[in-house]
């Protein structure tokens, strides 16, 4: 993380808010009750920006400046409307394309992944406010740049962005290894949205109870599970290679 991209001490942090700009995240010291500080927990509810309290040292080692207990991170980028997206890609007679993300925590995966979405065209990338890698100069340096022009939508809720995308004609499907469907089996030249999930234990339950449908990479070998980014990868040039073959057999 770039000391650029932190602000610190209270009324920075709560000015930084108040204006608008984009934070990932803040960390507030635990025990510090004060009326500033209530003050800057209320502004912070009022916009919706995560925030967690933590231990002086964990801030000590964030910066090493007076931080008066706060150290905030500020997004690299700005976080984009998934609705306003949906509707421009049906405005434009496209299949929207989406794909979200359940706790990836790693920024390179992150910027792998992001790489690879811009590449392959995808509408937006979807993630949680909370539990997932920050939007940082080190994922857009990942990325090769492709945070710049792939728009990323922060929700706060996973399960209630998955149910918006559905009330918009847009399939969920959730790429697991858990699943008793191929991937290639599966009709993705509909508008899809993919789920992904951590390279710990996977997509959560909750979120894989809610999906359209669940569907597997097919494995040959001993180990279990690929990569997240690559994962992602391949499922979405499968998706683009349904899209295109469906396009080319409309045009016939």
């Amino acid at each position: 993380m770039e000391k650029s991209e932190l602000v610190y001490g209270t009324r920075a942090v709560m000015e930084a808010a108040r204006s608008g700009r984009q934070i990932d995240k803040v960390f507030l010291q635990a025990g510090i009750n004060n009326d500033l500080m209530k003050e800057l927990v209320m502004t912070l509810k009022e916009r919706a920006i995560p925030f967690s309290w933590v231990p002086p040292e964990k801030l000590n080692h964030l910066t090493g400046k007076n931080h008066q207990g706060v150290v905030g991170y500020l997004s690299a980028v700005q976080y984009a409307s998934m609705q306003a997206i949906v509707d421009h890609a049906y405005s434009e007679g496209r299949s929207p394309f989406f794909l979200l993300l359940d706790r990836i925590t790693d920024v390179r995966n992150f910027g792998a992944v992001a790489r690879t979405c811009e590449c392959a065209g995808l509408d937006a990338i979807v993630i949680e406010e909370k539990g997932n890698a920050p939007v940082t100069s080190d994922a857009i340096k990942t990325s090769a740049g492709a945070l710049h022009h792939l728009p990323v939508c922060r929700v706060k809720s996973m399960k209630q962005a998955m149910k918006e995308l559905r009330e918009n004609g847009i399939q969920v499907v959730a790429c697991t290894e858990k699943a008793s469907h191929n991937l290639y089996s599966i009709d993705l030249s509909v508008p899809t949205a993919l789920l992904l999930g951590s390279e710990e234990d996977g997509i959560s339950e909750v979120l894989l109870r809610d999906a359209d449908v669940q569907a597997k990479i097919p494995m040959k070998g001993k180990i279990g599970s690929l990569n997240v980014s690559v994962a992602a990868g391949i499922a979405i040039y499968e998706v683009v290679r349904q899209k295109d073959f469906s396009i080319k057999a409309k045009a016939k």
